[in-house]
């Protein structure tokens, strides 16, 4: 009975629904589908001239998760992405994983005229021109490219505000490497947390998107990006219904710095923060059951120092409310100013106000790794790609001990052993000897015979510390 009451109950909604659909249709003129198919073409003819396809020789992983992995092994490898114009300048927009590990970067310009037909469909002519990677940013997975002599008309971004839920939207790109490709669907969700701690959201769509989608633009009907489509959650491998777009507000506010600074600036305070559940509420007691907690303080850290201890619960930034863990990401990732950062945090029953200094982010690692080339950087008796900290690595690299050392990129794919080492660690020493250039530390590493042991001091994330192994 149960079972058909509710088949009715949806059974009268639907009436109900249609009968307001089909009053609303008599108020006004109907829409042909030939409305339909002339609006749709006067978007291709609005978008299509500012997508782009991006192929890649790069050192990449040989199986990379969409979230990375600090233990990558990595070999030489070619793949495609989409990616579309942000500037007529010859600025263009890609994801950061498009381009991870790049040695080199190729745009495949469209074609002119682009409007969807049978001729230019069909047109055997392919435009490519080199692309430089201005900069990226991993955590957000956005890449900012550029190139020269070509002027391409730029897509503008939407108000993100504006996106709702239901809208339609067109994805653009190059999925499976095909190029000019085009789907449609809705936006399923315009805010979409992976993760309930993950300071990033996702525009939700069910507009078909496939692996070489990848940085290419989610539009809605005027033309507008909304977002950049990024990845999709598939048991098949191939595109369900469950896409993923980083939303054009993200898309704006990292390209700007990227522009600017060459990376992701932002400002930091020295704490963690994640989500509260109602369980983590229960558990530790706290007056309410959502919000955002501080984790973790960092030793020494302007937090820290101002009197901030883990537990506390943030109430506000700067005046801002801090409801959810992605928009307070989103507060310190656009800060740029050199006033003190105003934190008030509940502890127990009392809101307590402190101010700080802020510190800039520390640089991107994944701009270090993008300089490791396999012919060049592999340390073989090590199975790693090195690259030395030298004037330029410096500017990207900050929190080092010492201005010297060779930075461990990656492992490579020939490795014969396996040494205790991780992307990110900074050699400073071998068996006690001074390591300054890649060459020194290969002619080190000869000179030890096999069955020797090896000491490697090195710094790895803010502490110094030994691995030792057993060379072989």
């Amino acid at each position: 009975m149960q079972a058909r009451a509710r088949l009715l109950g949806k059974i009268l909604v639907t009436i109900a629904l249609a009968q307001t659909i089909c009053a609303s249709a008599q108020s006004r003129s109907p829409l042909s589908l030939n409305d339909f198919d002339e609006a749709v073409d006067a978007l291709i003819k609005k978008v299509a001239p500012s997508v782009v396809q991006i192929m890649v020789t790069a050192i990449a992983p040989q199986d990379e998760g969409r979230t990375g992995n600090a233990g990558l092994v990595v070999s030489r490898q070619r793949s495609t992405g989409s990616g579309f114009v942000i500037d007529s300048d010859g600025y263009i927009v890609t994801n950061a994983h498009v381009v991870r590990g790049a040695q080199r970067v190729e745009v495949i310009l469209p074609p002119a005229n682009a409007d969807g037909s049978l001729s230019v469909a069909l047109s055997p002519r392919t435009d490519v021109v080199p692309a430089q990677i201005i900069g990226i940013a991993r955590d957000k997975d956005i890449a900012l490219l550029k190139i020269e002599g070509v002027k391409l008309p730029a897509l503008p971004l939407a108000t993100y505000t504006k996106v709702r839920q239901g809208h339609t939207v067109f994805a653009f790109g190059s999925p499976e490497a095909l190029r000019n490709t085009l789907t449609h669907g809705v936006i399923s969700a315009v805010a979409r947390q992976i993760d309930p701690d993950s300071p990033t959201i996702y525009i939700q769509t069910d507009a078909p998107i496939n692996p070489g989608n990848s940085g290419g633009p989610l539009v809605n009907a005027e033309g507008e990006v909304v977002g950049m489509n990024t990845f999709i959650l598939s048991q098949s491998g191939g595109n369900e219904g469950l896409g993923f777009a980083i939303p054009c507000a993200t898309v704006r506010t990292v390209v700007r710095q990227l522009r600017k600074y060459g990376r992701l600036r932002g400002q930091d305070v020295g704490i963690s923060f994640q989500t509260i559940t109602p369980t983590l509420a229960a558990g530790l007691g706290l007056a309410k059951h959502y919000g955002v907690i501080i984790s973790d303080v960092t030793p020494g850290g302007p937090a820290e120092t101002a009197g901030v201890l883990p537990g506390d619960v943030l109430v506000s930034v700067d005046g801002n409310p801090a409801n959810d863990v992605p928009s307070v990401n989103y507060l310190f990732l656009l800060r740029e100013s050199s006033d003190l950062v105003t934190l008030v945090v509940q502890r127990g029953n009392t809101e307590k106000s402190f101010k700080m200094v802020p510190l800039d982010d520390p640089g991107d690692m994944d701009r270090v790794i993008t300089l490791a080339d396999p012919s060049k950087n592999l340390v073989q008796a090590l199975g790693i790609l090195g690259v030395e900290l030298d004037r330029k690595t410096l500017e990207m690299v900050q929190g080092l001990r010492d201005p010297y050392g060779v930075m461990v990129a990656a492992r490579a794919a020939s490795a014969r052993i396996e040494v205790p080492l991780t992307v990110g660690d900074v050699i400073r020493s071998v068996n006690g000897e001074k390591i300054t250039t890649l060459d020194g530390l290969r002619d080190k590493m000869k000179a030890i015979t096999p069955g020797s042991p090896i000491a490697i001091q090195l710094q790895r994330e803010n502490k110094l510390m030994f691995v030792s192994f057993v060379q072989e």
